[in-house]
């Protein structure tokens, strides 16, 4: 699919409350896990863009829960990019089982400089393999 990352993932006992059910913060993991998978896809993690200088951080999240997950289930969490600026991009996010959505987020990250923490342009390690239309 056309600019849209995708990663499996299993719900571990850890990932649950006492009833069984995936606890509401893990679904946020899960996303986050799929935007550095979606980075190493392009080449790139964490460690090497702050190396050169640059850290990126959540800076607005809109979040709905819409059902539950169960421990054991297969699920499926998607990244992609509905819209990049200067220094901001904005991730639409979902989690699945199968074809039924879960959870939905738009997560909206900052590209900051690692020492002063200030907003800082995509450094070109990132800008030149990102688009809106990557596909991955």
């Amino acid at each position: 699919m056309t600019g849209k990352f995708s990663m499996p993932v299993r719900v571990y006992m850890e990932d649950t409350d006492a009833g069984g059910i995936v606890y509401y913060v893990n679904y946020l993991k899960f996303m986050e896990r799929a935007r550095s998978e979606w980075l190493r896809k392009l080449g790139l993690n964490q460690q090497t863009l702050l190396d050169e200088g640059t850290q990126l951080v959540v800076y607005r999240m809109a979040c709905h829960y819409a059902k539950p997950a169960r421990l054991d289930e297969a699920l499926t969490v998607t990244a992609h990019i509905a819209e990049k600026g200067r220094c901001r991009m904005t991730f639409e996010q979902q989690v699945r089982r199968d074809k039924e959505l879960l959870c939905s987020a738009t997560v909206e990250i900052a590209c900051l400089n690692a020492t002063t923490m200030r907003p800082k342009a995509w450094p070109s390690s990132l800008n030149t393999t990102m688009s809106l239309n990557t596909t991955i």
